[in-house]
């Protein structure tokens, strides 16, 4: 079955939420610490634009590696968890099927 195909019970549905909405909750905080990090830092105005543009950076990055569409949650939760923003753990919730299509996709290395 394709990963698109899916169909994901309410209790699923449920346990995915949670993981995204914490996943979220960590890409965030870590943008927090690295602001207030570059911003005690900032000497010159120089560096205030550079802050704006690593806000801006950051928020098309979370938008884009964000997306809480079912058909994409098995990608989205792999990137989650590479990027270190999600404990695999969390997917508990989640049938076998899906966390062990999710983990192939996490631990997927191109060969080279």
């Amino acid at each position: 079955m394709a990963y698109n195909d899916l169909s994901w019970s309410p209790s699923e549905k449920k346990a995915a939420r949670a993981a995204f909405d914490k996943a979220l909750e960590v890409a965030l905080a870590s943008t927090i610490a690295e602001f207030k990090r570059k911003a005690d830092a900032a000497a010159t105005p120089a560096d205030l634009w550079e802050i704006e543009e690593y806000l801006g950076q950051r928020r098309r990055k979370i938008d884009r590696m964000f997306d809480y569409r079912y058909s994409q949650l098995p990608e989205v939760f792999a990137s989650l968890i590479r990027a270190e923003y999600l404990d695999e753990n969390l997917l508990s919730g989640l049938s076998q099927e899906k966390r062990e299509m999710i983990h192939r996709f996490a631990t997927w290395k191109p060969r080279g």
